[in-house]
């Protein structure tokens, strides 16, 4: 049994022909994950708030911390908490725009797989079938104030707690005036401004086949992305690989046709959310999807079969020649 964690699947590529001034990257450890915030050296101030704000996220936000929000609610207990509960109600919105492919109240068939402690396993038909009876969003009850949980269930804000810290992040960002900065809070990217230079910033997409080439980089400014793929966390038994995307509708690991999902939009959370919902629906009905919902986005398909698919806006940002492998490129359109 193996498991491999790719450390960052969307890179940054910071560098610009004679700007004036170095940037300033500063690394930090929060949501099990490793955190990057690069910008110049009188916005530290500004990025110190922005991870101040990130350390009190994951205080109320961790499903491994006891002391958190989260994980009292998971215990069954009422938790009056404002933010919490429009994350959740949000959580549910998306989870019935989506189809049921972005659900956090996926956790305990997540937990069944040893995904959340890190000790895999793969869990018996049965198993799966009685968790499934437990999953979903009808069963996140909240006031607008007040959440509770159904007999059973329980959420894990991972598909969304990324990108919400992010969108906070930008928060501060632009209430302390800051000229340009780049979040990478693991995958969710947040590019605020430009460069010193007033160039775009460069944000790379990882190849899901091969961990240390691109299938291509964006060009970025005041935009969110985020990928999702399932070779960022795996583990292989008895000859097969499962990765950590799970499909709602089934409890077992997406099987959709696609290696990874970008999406760029103007929300963080949006991103993350939609980047894991697009996963697990494949490639036609993320097209559909992208042509029908109502909030705009953007997205860069890889599939399996070696084919990256761009909607017209993410081509509009798009840059091959970071590329080390040859791939078939399309782009579609809203219609």
């Amino acid at each position: 049994m193996k498991r491999t964690l790719a450390a960052l699947f969307l890179t940054l590529l910071l560098c610009s022909c004679g700007a004036p001034r170095e940037p300033e990257s500063v690394q930090f450890f929060a949501m099990d994950t490793l955190m990057t915030i690069t910008c110049t050296e009188e916005d530290l101030d500004a990025v110190h708030h922005a991870m101040r704000e990130i350390a009190r996220l994951d205080a109320l936000l961790s499903r491994t911390r006891e002391e958190s929000a989260v994980s009292a609610l998971n215990r069954g207990e009422t938790v009056e908490d404002a933010e919490l509960a429009a994350l959740l109600t949000r959580a549910a919105k998306l989870c019935k725009a989506t189809g049921g492919a972005f659900d956090v109240t996926v956790a305990p068939v997540v937990s069944a797989w040893g995904f959340t402690a890190d000790e895999y396993r793969v869990p018996t038909q049965e198993e799966i079938t009685a968790l499934l009876t437990h999953v979903g969003a009808g069963g996140i009850g909240s006031d607008g104030e007040v959440t509770t949980l159904a007999e059973g269930v329980s959420v894990d804000l991972g598909g969304i707690g990324k990108g919400y810290a992010s969108d906070c992040a930008a928060r501060v960002f632009k209430e302390e005036n800051v000229s340009g900065a780049l979040a990478a809070l693991g995958g969710n990217i947040y590019a605020h401004g430009t460069k010193s230079d007033g160039s775009p910033w460069r944000v790379a997409v990882r190849d899901p086949f091969d961990g240390s080439a691109y299938v291509g980089a964006l060009s970025l400014t005041d935009a969110f992305a985020v990928t999702s793929g399932g070779y960022e966390r795996y583990f292989e038994s008895g000859g097969k690989t499962y990765h950590h995307i799970i499909d709602p509708a089934t409890g077992y690991p997406a099987e959709s046709g696609l290696a990874s999902v970008t999406v760029v939009c103007g929300e963080g959370l949006l991103a993350d959310a939609l980047s894991t919902a697009l996963y697990v629906m494949g490639e036609a009905k993320a097209i559909e999807f992208y042509r029908t919902f109502e909030e705009p986005f953007d997205m860069i398909l890889v599939t399996q079969d070696g084919r990256v698919v761009l909607t017209e806006g993410a081509a509009a940002l798009w840059d091959t020649s970071v590329a080390e492998h040859s791939y078939q490129y399309e782009t579609i359109n809203k219609l």
